[in-house]
C-alpha cells in the first residue's frame, strides 16, 4: 500500500483544517499589529488581541485535542489527519506563529517606543532615582502579597494558576565545607496589579514588569540563601470542560455549571510559556510534572503575555494618539428626532441598526422607557453577553419592580461569562424576574427581545432581533446588524420561538424565522439548491454571505456543488473558513475573503439572488456544527424592501474594501487585497460612517460582484500576491500512515455532480 505524508493528505483534501485555519485568523490580526500606516497604539493595540487569542486558542482548540487523547476517542481533522500526527504539526505551527509575534515586537515596535514618549525598561536601565521608587514599590505594594512555594520532600507541587505570571527560582544553601541542597521554589506575580509599575523620565513615561521587580529584590525574599536562578514562565490549563448535562429534573444544574468551572483552574497544562536560558532544573521539574514534551513548550524572546500592552495603550499620556472612533451615525430607517418616542415611530416603521456605526442605544432606551411604561405588560429577553454594570440588566430589574411580567433566559454556558451570567440571573430572579438558565443539550445564542405593550383595544409586540450581544461595551467596536419591528409576522414567530426556550412547544413552521436545531441547515441547503436550479436553467444566480466562520462539511459540500453548476460564490468570512476556494472542477467560482481591521466583523448576513427578487437574512448564527446540531440559533428574513437594500449596501461595502481585506488562496493562506494604482481607496471601516440613502438605492450586488469572471479574477489575483504565511502543507511534515490512504477516501469522496433525489429538504 502507497505511504501517505501529512503534506500529501492535507494538499488532497477538499477542506481546510479548522485549527490551522484558525491560526492563519490571528496572522491577520498580526499583519494589522506589523501595518506602518497604523499609529503605534494602535500595533500595540492589535499586538495584545494576538496574545489574547493565542490564549483562547490554547485553552479551547488545543485543550479540546488533549480531551480527544486523554479519553482514547477517535477524531480526525479535516485536512485527513489523526489526534497525535495533528497535535503536532498544529504545535509546530503555533510555535511559527510565536516567533514571528516576537520578531514583530522587537524588530518593528519596540524601537519606537522612545519616539512616541515611553519606554518598557528593566531594572538595570533605571536611574539611580527611579530604582529608589521601583524598591519602595516593592517594599510597600509588591512584598506583602508574594507568598513563595517551596517544592521539596516536605510540601507538594503547589496549584499554578491559569495564566499568571510565575517565577521559578532555583536556590542553594550554603553547607559547612559542601555545596548545599538545590531547592526549587515558586513566587507567583500578583494578577490583582497593574502589569507595569510606572515612572516618569523627564517628558517620558517608564513602564517597568512587576516581575522585573520581583525578580531584582529576590534577596528580600530567600534570605542567607544562594539564588542560582530566577525564570518567568506562564502556563496555560485546558478550559474546555464540556457539562455532561442530567436528564434528571431534581439535578441542580447551576451547580453542575459551578463544579465545572472549578475544574477549568485545575484543567491539563496544554502550553508553557518560557523566557529563553532557562534553568534545566526548572524544566525538569515543569516537563515531567505536567507530562508536557518540548512541543508544548514555548521559549519566548520578547515579552511574555503581551495583554499588559493594554496598561500603555491606555495611559493618560497616549488617549489621543491611537486612532479616534467616529460617533455613531444617526440609521438611515430612524430619522432625527424619532428616537425620542420610538413607541410610537416603530408603530409604522421598521428601523434596521448597523452597529458600531449607528449606536445600540436606541434597543436600550426602547428597553430601559418599556421598564417605566404603564402601558407595557411584559418583556422576554435572550442574554447571552453583557457589559459590566449593564444597563440591560438595570432596566431589567426596573420592569420587575414596576410589576411587568420579566422572563429572561441567561445563557449560563457562554465560555467564560458563565461565573457572570449566573450572578446576574440570580439578582433578577431576586427582584421577581422569571429567569431560565438555559436549555438542556443545546446552548442558546439567539440575540432576541420582545415587549409586550397594551395600545387601546389591541396588544402590539415590539420585537429585536439581531446578530450581536446586548453590550454597550462590545457593540462600539463589533460589527453588528439588529432589526426593531412591530411586524405582526415577526411578533408571531418570536412568540412561538420563546415557547420553544421557555417551555415545551415545537410550532410546526416559522414564516420569517429560520431556526437551528429545527432545520437551519436543510432551509439554507434549500435555498443553495434553488440557485443551483437557475443557473442550470441558464438564468440569473449568485451567493453572497458574511459569516464568523464557516466549518459545517455538509454546508461546503452543497457550496462545492452550486459551484460546478455555475453559481457565482462570494464569502466574508472574518475567521475559520474550512472551505476551498478557486480549486479547479471543484469551487473556482467561489472567492473567500476576510476583513480585518479597527472594527471586529462579527454580523452574518445571508443573500440569495433567487431569480432576481433576492432574500436576505441575518442573525445569530455562523455555518458551523455547532451553530446547527448545539446552539439554538436564529436568523430572520429582511422583508421591508428599504431595509433589504440596505442590508444588500452593507454586504456591497464589504466586497468593495480594499483596505482591511485578505483573499484566500487554495492553499488555505492568504493575501492582503491591495487596491491597484488607478482605484479608489476603499476603507469599509471609516465609509459606512458617510452614507447616505440614495447611493444604497443605487448599488446592484449582483451586477457588479457576482459574475463568474469577476470570481475567477480574484481567485487568480489571490494566487499571485505574497502569503502572510506558507501554505498549510509544507513539504518538511513528515508523518506516515499507511492507513490513512483509505480514510482520506472516506474524508473526500467526490461530490457528486448532480444534486440528491428529491426536492427541497424535509423538516427535522
Amino acid at each position: 500500500m502507497k505511504l501517505f505524508k501529512s503534506a500529501d493528505l492535507i494538499r488532497k483534501s477538499k477542506y481546510i483544517s479548522r485549527d490551522l485555519s484558525w491560526l492563519r485568523f490571528n496572522y491577520r490580526v498580526l499583519d494589522q499589529a506589523k501595518d506602518p500606516s497604523r499609529t503605534l497604539f494602535d500595533r500595540l493595540r492589535f499586538m495584545s488581541i494576538t496574545c489574547s487569542n493565542l490564549d483562547e486558542f490554547f485553552m479551547i482548540r488545543l485543550g479540546s485535542l488533549y480531551n480527544y487523547i486523554d479519553y482514547g476517542k477517535e477524531r480526525i481533522d479535516y485536512s485527513g489527519l489523526r489526534e497525535m500526527p495533528f497535535r503536532r504539526k498544529l504545535l509546530d505551527f503555533a510555535h511559527r506563529f510565536v516567533n514571528d509575534q516576537s520578531l514583530t515586537y522587537l524588530n518593528e515596535l519596540k524601537p519606537q517606543f522612545e519616539k512616541n514618549g515611553f519606554n518598557i525598561l528593566r531594572m538595570d536601565e533605571l536611574t539611580e532615582l527611579e530604582l529608589k521608587k521601583a524598591d519602595g514599590y516593592f517594599k510597600n505594594t509588591l512584598f506583602p502579597l508574594l507568598t513563595p512555594m517551596v517544592y521539596d520532600s516536605y510540601h507538594g507541587f503547589p496549584l499554578m494558576m491559569n495564566q499568571m505570571l510565575i517565577l521559578g527560582v532555583v536556590t542553594r544553601t550554603e553547607a559547612e565545607g559542601e555545596k548545599g541542597q538545590e531547592r526549587l521554589t515558586f513566587v507567583q506575580i500578583p494578577q490583582n496589579l497593574s502589569r507595569f509599575f510606572e515612572l516618569t523620565r523627564k517628558d517620558k513615561v517608564i513602564f517597568v514588569p512587576i516581575e522585573e521587580i520581583v525578580r531584582a529584590n529576590l534577596p528580600k525574599l530567600f534570605r542567607n540563601v544562594e539564588i542560582e536562578s530566577a525564570n518567568l514562565f506562564r502556563i496555560t490549563r485546558n478550559g474546555d470542560f464540556t457539562l455532561e448535562e442530567s436528564d434528571d429534573i431534581d439535578v441542580d444544574f447551576i451547580k453542575e455549571i459551578q463544579v465545572g468551572l472549578k475544574t477549568r483552574k485545575k484543567g491539563r497544562v496544554v502550553r508553557l510559556e518560557v523566557e529563553k536560558d532557562a534553568s534545566p532544573v526548572l524544566m525538569t521539574v515543569l516537563k515531567e510534572r505536567w507530562k508536557i514534551d518540548n512541543g508544548n513548550v514555548f521559549v519566548i524572546n520578547s515579552m511574555i503575555d503581551m495583554k499588559g500592552l493594554l496598561q500603555v495603550i491606555k495611559h493618560p499620556n497616549f488617549r489621543g494618539k491611537a486612532a479616534r472612533q467616529p460617533s455613531p451615525v444617526p440609521p438611515l430607517s430612524l430619522p432625527e428626532g424619532a428616537e425620542d418616542n420610538m413607541f410610537e415611530y416603530l408603530k409604522h416603521h421598521d428601523v434596521l441598526l448597523h452597529h458600531p456605526y449607528n449606536s445600540i442605544d436606541p434597543v436600550v432606551r426602547l428597553l430601559e422607557r418599556a421598564a417605566e411604561d404603564p402601558h407595557v405588560l411584559g418583556i422576554k429577553q435572550t442574554i447571552y453577553r453583557l457589559a459590566d454594570d449593564s444597563r440591560v440588566t438595570a432596566a431589567l430589574l426596573k420592569a420587575a419592580e414596576n410589576g411587568k411580567h420579566v422572563s429572561v433566559l441567561f445563557e449560563v454556558k457562554a465560555r467564560f461569562d458563565e461565573e457572570r451570567n449566573i450572578r446576574e440571573g440570580a439578582k433578577l430572579e431576586k427582584a421577581g424576574c422569571f429567569v431560565i438558565y438555559g436549555v438542556s443539550k443545546y446552548k442558546t445564542h439567539t440575540k432576541m427581545l420582545m415587549i409586550i405593550r397594551k395600545e387601546g383595544e389591541k396588544v402590539t409586540r415590539y420585537v429585536h432581533l439581531g446578530s450581536g450581544n446586548y453590550n454597550e461595551q462590545t457593540s462600539r467596536i463589533y460589527t453588528d446588524v439588529s432589526l426593531l419591528t412591530t411586524n405582526d409576522v415577526y411578533g408571531h414567530d418570536v412568540s412561538e420561538f420563546f415557547n420553544v426556550i421557555t417551555g415545551h412547544s415545537q410550532p410546526d413552521d416559522y414564516e420569517y424565522l429560520i431556526t437551528a436545531p429545527k432545520d437551519m441547515r436543510q432551509q439554507l441547503i434549500h435555498l443553495i439548491r434553488e440557485e443551483v436550479r437557475n443557473a442550470k436553467k441558464g438564468l440569473p444566480s449568485g451567493i453572497v454571505m458574511k459569516m464568523n466562520s464557516l466549518e459545517d462539511k455538509e454546508m461546503i459540500d452543497e457550496f462545492y456543488r452550486a459551484s460546478k453548476a455555475g453559481v457565482p460564490i462570494r464569502f466574508i468570512v472574518r475567521g475559520i473558513c474550512c472551505l476551498r476556494p478557486g480549486r479547479p472542477g471543484l469551487s473556482e467560482n467561489i472567492e473567500v475573503r476576510s476583513i480585518v481591521g479597527d472594527y471586529l466583523e462579527h454580523s452574518r448576513l445571508f443573500y440569495f439572488h433567487h431569480g432576481g427578487q433576492p432574500k436576505v437574512y441575518a442573525g445569530s448564527a455562523d455555518l458551523m456544527v455547532r451553530s446547527f446540531d448545539r446552539r439554538i440559533e436564529a436568523l430572520f428574513l429582511i422583508v421591508n424592501p428599504a431595509l433589504k437594500r440596505e442590508a444588500i449596501n452593507i454586504l456591497y461595502f464589504n466586497l468593495k474594501d480594499n483596505q482591511n481585506t485578505y483573499l484566500m488562496r487554495e492553499d488555505g493562506a492568504y493575501v492582503r487585497r491591495n487596491p491597484s494604482p488607478e482605484e479608489p481607496i476603499f476603507n469599509v471601516h471609516k465609509e459606512f460612517y458617510h452614507r447616505h440613502y440614495a447611493a444604497v438605492s443605487e448599488n446592484s450586488l449582483y451586477e457588479e460582484w457576482l459574475t463568474r469572471a469577476d470570481v475567477q479574477t480574484d481567485n487568480a489575483a489571490s494566487n499571485e500576491g505574497p502569503p502572510l504565511t506558507a501554505p498549510d502543507f509544507p513539504s518538511d511534515a513528515d508523518i506516515e500512515d499507511a492507513e490513512m490512504e483509505a480514510e482520506l477516501a472516506t474524508l473526500n469522496s467526490e461530490v457528486d455532480e448532480e444534486l440528491p433525489s428529491g426536492e427541497a429538504p424535509q423538516d427535522v
